[in-house]
């Protein structure tokens, strides 16, 4: 996740002794802790928890700002895979780790490291940049708009009309408790299923399986040994896993030592809702426990309406999430697919300002009848004139450009225009992403 950071438009680059530079191999532990610092961790690092992240962290992608040896901010982007409507993915740069120590604030520190960062990423041919922003106002003005968004509920079970008899799923598949090391030999396959049909989802490498799982652990950051269940389908259908869950349970009997445990999910996916029902109703079966959070989910998540008295799921977050800076406008556009068009066509010319100069011009989209989009510049007339920001907030067909429009975020140029676009690109789900980086 990015942290804090300048909330102010950049003074001018300091004149002063602070140095930006790649971090080298005999920094890496201040760097950690200026990373820590700007993430409010007073705890030090200890010698294990460095030797466990270090081979997390490319420092060729990795920068500090250093005043007279000591780090006062913190930047770093990895390799990502992000899937884009239609499930093909594209290769995105991820930034994380953005840190800028409370003494240094409005120097222009963050700025530098971003402009540099995005300027490799698209010399390396990476097609769009993407965070999670800790901070609503800082990255708009580096051309990131918020793509998807979340939402997390928390579920009266008593409420909810199911029986609390219940004894397991109704379409003739099963639930089966797990261990940590069963999860992460089944657990990749199926994410990587479920990521090919959800825009918005990013990859996850084996790293992460062994963070989610406690295989590794930090000092600074104890991990609450979790229960993992997977729901495998029926026989007649194969047996194969079709969806999991990991979730927490704390330890609450309120006053007259009655159980009011809550159920926290840490994730939970499915490629089915067969099996998206059965571990939402498993969770709310689960004896002692009144109250299920539901963990970050997509805002138009099934879990309310899968359950017989909807109201029973309160909505308590709603957010935005993974936020999209598009580096290469042809190829993102051409690797998503689009709405078939309609009476109206599926031809749009996009004006797309870029103020960092990485991804600006005009653009023609033509959208074929299988959904396949062909882009190329163009000296047309625009359609729709936007930010490279905005074009970041609609590429998951998660955003709508008729709304932007009524914000003076978009200009048509002609009336109508922010409607085709939003025939051409809207997805009928919302992306999604499901995890934090």
């Amino acid at each position: 996740m990015t942290g804090h950071a300048e909330h102010s438009h950049p003074l001018p680059d300091p004149t002063g002794p602070t140095e930006i530079r790649f971090v080298a191999e005999a920094e890496f532990a201040e760097w950690a802790r200026a990373n820590n610092t700007g993430f409010l961790r007073a705890q030090p690092y200890t010698a294990d928890d460095l030797a466990k992240r270090r081979p997390r962290i490319d420092l060729s992608r990795t920068r500090g700002a250093f005043e007279s040896g000591r780090c006062v901010a913190t930047f770093r982007s990895f390799a990502q895979e992000l899937t884009v409507p239609g499930g093909r993915s594209v290769a995105s740069s991820a930034v994380s780790s953005v840190t800028v120590s409370p003494t240094h604030r409005r120097r222009g520190l963050l700025g530098r490291m971003m402009r540099a960062d995005l300027a490799e990423a698209k010399e390396r041919g990476e097609v769009v940049s993407t965070l999670i922003a800790a901070e609503y106002p800082i990255y708009g003005r580096y051309g990131f708009g918020p793509a998807t968004s979340t939402a997390e509920w928390e579920v009266d079970v008593h409420r909810t009309g199911l029986d609390p008899r219940w004894s397991g799923p109704e379409c003739g598949g099963r639930i089966d408790l797990v261990d940590a090391a069963d999860l992460r030999k089944s657990g990749p396959e199926l994410y990587e299923r479920f990521r090919a049909h959800r825009p918005g989802a990013i990859d996850r490498g084996a790293l992460w399986w062994e963070a989610e799982t406690g295989a590794t652990q930090y000092s600074f950051d104890p991990y609450r040994p979790a229960f993992f269940a997977v729901y495998r389908a029926p026989a007649g259908r194969g047996g194969q896993v079709e969806g999991l869950v990991g979730y927490r349970v704390d330890d609450n009997w309120g006053d007259a030592k009655q159980p009011l445990n809550t159920v926290q999910v840490s994730d939970l996916i499915a490629t089915t809702p067969a099996a998206e029902r059965a571990l939402w109703h498993f969770l709310c079966s689960i004896d002692w426990v009144s109250k299920v959070r539901s963990g970050y989910r997509a805002p138009d998540d099934l879990l309310p309406d899968l359950l017989p008295d909807a109201r029973a799921a309160r909505a308590v977050t709603v957010a935005d999430w993974l936020w999209v800076r598009v580096l290469d406008v042809v190829r993102a556009l051409e690797a998503r697919t689009y709405a078939a068009p309609g009476a109206g066509g599926g031809t749009v010319v996009l004006d797309v300002r870029d103020p960092l100069g990485l991804a600006g011009g005009r653009f023609r989209l033509e959208v074929a009848a299988d959904g396949g989009g062909s882009c190329v510049p163009t000296a047309e007339e625009a359609d729709l004139s936007l930010d490279v920001r905005e074009l970041g907030a609609l590429y998951l067909g998660g955003r709508s450009a008729v709304r932007m429009a009524a914000l003076d975020l978009v200009t048509e140029g002609w009336a109508g225009a922010a409607a085709r676009v939003d025939a051409l690109f809207r997805t009928a789900r919302e992306p999604w992403c499901p995890d934090v980086f």
